[in-house]
C-alpha cells in the first residue's frame, strides 16, 4: 500500500501556534495600551516638563528652571498650610476610616438571609460619597439651620452651632464624611476575615479563651496583610480628597479646610499657573511615594505573612 504524503506545510509548528498567540495578545491589549500612552503616560510627561516653565495655557510655556519647586518651598507660605490641613485629614480620617470598616465587616462576616441587603446598604456610601450631590446634602446637614443641630436641640444640647464657619469644627465635618465612606474598604476586610482558619479559632476556644484574646491573637495578626493593603489605598485616595473641600467648605474658614488638591487646582485655573501647579503635583507624587516607601519598609515589623511563618 501507498502511503500517502503529507503536503509540506499541512501542520503548523509550536513556533507558529506561540507566534499567532502573542499576535492575539497583543491585539486585545493594544486598547488598554493606547489609553495609558494617551491618557496617563503622555499626560505625566508632559506635567513634568511643565512643572520647569512659567505656563497659563494661554501663552507658551517659558522655562523657568526649579523657580516653581523653589517659590513652594519657601515664599508660598499658604503652600504649607494647605499640606498641614491635607495631613490632618489623612492621619485623622484614615485610621478612623479602616476602624470603622473592620468594626462592620467583623459585624457582617456571618452569613444570614440580609446579609447581601446588608454589605450592599453599607457599601452604597462608598459608591455615591464623593459626588457632588452628596456634598451638597452634607452641608445642609451639617448647616446651622441643619438636621445636625435640630438632633442636638431635640436632647437639650446648644443647637445653634456653625459648624462650618469655626475653624475647630470644619475640618472634622469633611473627616466625618470620609469615615462614612467605609465600604470599599469594608468589603476587603470581608474578604479577608473568611481567610482567616476556622480551626485556630475552634483550638481557642478549647483552650478557654476570650473573644478578645482570639481578636488579638488570631483575627488580627492574620489580618495584617489586609489592613496594610487597605492602609495603602485609603492613604492614597486621602491625599487626593478633592469634592469635600471643593463643594461643602470652599476652603473656609481662613483655608483651615483647603485641601492640596483643590489649592492646586486653583493655581492652575483660577490663578494662571499651570506651571506651579503641576511643580505642586509632583511634589504630592514624590510625598505620596516616600510615605509608601517607609510603609513597605516598616511591614516587616507588623505585617503577618503566613507563608513566612
Amino acid at each position: 500500500m501507498k502511503k500517502t504524503q503529507k503536503t509540506p506545510g499541512t501542520k503548523k509548528t509550536l513556533k507558529q501556534i506561540l507566534n499567532q498567540e502573542k499576535v492575539a495578545g497583543y491585539v486585545f491589549i493594544l486598547p488598554f495600551i493606547i489609553g495609558f500612552m494617551v491618557f496617563l503616560f503622555y499626560p505625566m510627561v508632559m506635567s513634568l516638563a511643565y512643572s520647569f516653565t512659567r505656563y497659563n495655557i494661554l501663552k507658551s510655556p517659558v522655562f523657568i528652571g526649579l523657580d516653581n519647586y523653589i517659590t513652594m518651598f519657601t515664599e508660598d507660605d499658604l503652600f504649607w498650610k494647605v499640606l498641614m490641613v491635607t495631613v490632618k485629614y489623612v492621619v485623622f480620617g484614615v485610621p478612623l476610616r479602616l476602624l470603622m470598616a473592620l468594626i462592620v465587616a467583623m459585624l457582617l462576616v456571618k452569613n444570614t438571609k440580609l446579609s447581601g441587603f446588608y454589605r450592599a446598604v453599607y457599601y452604597l456610601p462608598s459608591i455615591i460619597g464623593s459626588s457632588v450631590a452628596v456634598a451638597i446634602l452634607w452641608k445642609r446637614i451639617w448647616a446651622s439651620d441643619g438636621v445636625i443641630n435640630a438632633l442636638l436641640a431635640l436632647i437639650g444640647l446648644p443647637s445653634k452651632t456653625v459648624w462650618l464657619g469655626k475653624e475647630e469644627t470644619a475640618i472634622w465635618v469633611l473627616i466625618i464624611l470620609a469615615v462614612w465612606q467605609f465600604g470599599s474598604s469594608m468589603l476587603i476586610f470581608l474578604s479577608g476575615l473568611k481567610q482567616v482558619p476556622v480551626s485556630l479559632y475552634e483550638a481557642a476556644t478549647v483552650d478557654g479563651a476570650s473573644g478578645i484574646t482570639k481578636f488579638f491573637k488570631i483575627t488580627l495578626p492574620l489580618l495584617t496583610p489586609t489592613i496594610f493593603f487597605n492602609l495603602i489605598n485609603q492613604l492614597i485616595s486621602g491625599f487626593m480628597a478633592f469634592t469635600q473641600s471643593y463643594i461643602i467648605t470652599e476652603g473656609k474658614p481662613k483655608n483651615s479646610t483647603l485641601f492640596y488638591a483643590v489649592y492646586m487646582y486653583q493655581n492652575a485655573f483660577t490663578n494662571e499657573k499651570l506651571g506651579y501647579s503641576c511643580a505642586m503635583a509632583w511634589f504630592m507624587v514624590a510625598f505620596i511615594g516616600l510615605l509608601t516607601f517607609i510603609l513597605f519598609k516598616s511591614q516587616k515589623y507588623w505585617v503577618y505573612y503566613e507563608s513566612e511563618g
